[in-house]
């Protein structure tokens, strides 16, 4: 489809084109059977899916631009009938109305059992298998990104190659091998590479004979393609690189686990790199490249300036990946953090010179993406500006952090903006699963809940009473429940004075489609009528969650009671029980059978 963005076509010339043997076929009217399309791979489309723009197109005769017949089938203007099956990373997936999506289901790789599972069944030598896998697990950031198979894949691949090396020169041990993602991805280079000399061209030498130019066309087709979010590439892409098609081939003969063609069915060669990861790591390897090369003669081609240095080149890349509200850069961006080391430099010497500034560099680069955690940044932005100081191998923040957990003394320590960040990375990234997350263990107050939000999101169980907190948290609790990536199943507020503006608040993340919590404890919190209101009409417009609501030792009064109680007779919710004490008088309403209830 890509390839035809520019054409005006009707949905059923579309499908005919493709489909030949649906000519004929009558795909309104048919009764017998349902129509499903699948649309692989949506991350990969060039089309702008503009939903909110595109006009309505209803016909399936009707031609139009692909972009709108498109969003009109997704939003079930074209064939109302008909199932839709998206797949897609989730940057793209986020351009979808959420009214158009019935069911969300996350594909999050293999858990950590399967991940140890991989590298036994991957080896045949088990004891070979354990060492990758304890050197694996001594790297928190190499450990997490096992969760991705290709992942796992380079890292036994790279793994085992320098265990055959460390074993003919009688070493024992992994204890040199990378410990970062970029030093995995250089030696996966640096293997590849030597594989594909040694395979056609017969060489057989420990160093490896790099080609630049190959590495600088393909680098400057990833970069280009990564910054415009592309993954597939095409023939017109490889030419505006200075690539031709014949040696496209060629590349991916000689590179055959990095970049690889594939003919479609009909309209002809697509391009990509092997995995996503390996194209971010080729463009930072050819923005250095550049980098070095225009050094070596004296001037800077970057950015179209000759008066910028190292680190004007590396800050000028964190903002930029600050600035990507889905992320599309942000392993890039911990590549070129982790190409500037020296240690890394070594590793591609005859491709790339050392600089003698390279130790002030990284000083800097440390304070600057230390001064960027001190702003309001969203916590997926955060937790990558820790990864980019773990590739320039800086773990201060967090040992800081580390100390506080260790001595308890978080419920009492000021900690700055930077320090908030780290707590929540550390949090997140922890090996513990996040079932549940207890405020009294840190510090009872509005601002840390507010600060530790997307530690909230990510845990099934929020404990919360008992905490000092205002409507001030409200607006964030609302926020964390509207979220599609939002876990929460229960929610504890007991004994805060949220009052029914706080309640207002929370109502409005209840109403989301997205949020999926089951229990709600409001008990003591200073609820009225006014707040059953805003709770009943919130329950109006998502009835299929809520399953218990605790308004215990609040005051809502005759007619708040019944305005909630009334749900509990509607067999469109799920809400079964509905627990209030007023005036020490204990009630609870529990549906039973055939929706009816008892006192």
């Amino acid at each position: 489809m890509n390839l035809k963005e520019k054409e005006r076509q009707s949905l059923k010339d579309l499908i005919t084109q493709f489909f030949p043997e649906t000519k004929g076929l009558n795909l309104t009217r048919s009764t017998r059977f349902k129509v499903l399309f699948i649309l692989d791979g949506l991350d990969e489309c060039r089309l702008p899916l503009n939903f909110a723009g595109n006009e309505t197109c209803r016909d399936v005769s009707s031609a139009v631009s692909l972009d709108v017949l498109l969003t009109n089938l997704i939003k079930g203007n074209l064939l109302p009938s008909a199932l839709i099956w998206i797949t897609s990373r989730p940057a793209a997936a986020s351009k979808i109305p959420a009214d158009c999506i019935d069911r969300l289901t996350e594909i999050r790789g293999f858990n950590d059992a399967q991940k140890e599972e991989y590298f036994r069944k991957r080896l045949t030598d088990q004891n070979q298998a354990r060492e990758i896998i304890d050197h694996i697990k001594q790297s928190k950031s190499l450990f997490i990104m096992c969760h991705i198979p290709v992942f796992c894949w380079i890292s036994a691949t790279v793994l085992q190659n320098i265990l055959k090396l460390k074993h003919r020169a009688h070493a024992e041990t992994l204890q040199e091998s990378p410990k970062t993602l970029t030093q995995m991805y250089t030696h996966f280079l640096r293997f590849q590479i030597q594989q594909s000399k040694r395979k056609y061209d017969g060489e057989n030498t420990a160093d490896v004979s790099w080609d630049p130019k190959l590495i600088l066309s393909l680098g400057k087709l990833a970069f280009q393609q990564l910054e415009r979010n592309n993954v597939i590439f095409y023939e017109s892409d490889l030419k505006a690189c200075g690539i031709d098609v014949y040696k496209a081939s060629v590349y991916s003969g000689m590179c055959t686990q990095i970049f690889k063609e594939e003919t479609g069915i009909i309209l002809g060669t697509m391009y990509c790199f092997l995995h996503l990861s390996i194209q971010e790591f080729i463009a930072a390897l050819y923005q250095h490249l550049i980098l070095d090369s225009d050094k070596k003669h004296g001037w800077f081609f970057i950015q179209k300036s000759r008066d910028k240095s190292m680190i004007d080149f590396l800050k000028t890349a964190v903002d930029k990946a600050l600035e990507s509200e889905n992320g599309h850069l942000d392993l890039y961006l911990r590549f070129l953090l982790g190409l500037s080391l020296s240690p890394n430099q070594q590793l591609l010497r005859g491709l790339l010179s050392q600089q003698d500034d390279r130790d002030q560099s990284k000083e800097e680069i440390i304070a600057y993406i230390k001064q960027k955690l001190g702003d309001n940044l969203s916590p997926e932005r955060s937790i990558n500006l820790f990864y980019c100081l773990n590739e320039l191998n800086d773990q201060t923040l967090l040992k800081e952090i580390q100390s506080h957990l260790s001595s308890g003394s978080l419920s009492s320590a000021r900690l700055s903006p930077a320090q908030w960040s780290a707590l929540v990375f550390v949090l997140l990234t922890s090996e513990e699963e996040l079932e549940e997350f207890e405020l009294q263990k840190f510090k009872k107050s509005d601002e840390c809940l507010i600060k530790l939000s997307a530690v909230v999101k990510a845990s099934r169980r929020a404990l919360l009473q008992w905490c000092n907190l205002t409507v001030q948290c409200c607006k964030s609790l609302s926020s964390t429940l509207q979220s599609s990536k939002c876990v929460l199943r229960e929610l504890d507020l007991s004994n805060n004075d949220l009052q029914d503006s706080g309640v207002k608040l929370l109502s409005d993340g209840l109403k989301s489609q997205h949020c999926k919590l089951e229990t709600l404890r409001l008990s003591g919190c200073m609820v009225t009528e006014e707040g059953c209101g805003f709770l009943s009409s919130a329950l109006t417009l998502n009835p299929s969650h809520l399953r218990e609501l605790d308004l215990s030792y609040n005051h809502p009064g005759d007619s708040g009671v019944k305005l909630l109680s009334e749900q509990l007779e509607d067999p469109n919710y799920t809400l079964d029980k509905l627990k209030y004490v007023e005036h020490y008088r204990p009630c609870v309403l529990h549906l039973v059978a055939l929706r009816r209830y008892c006192l």
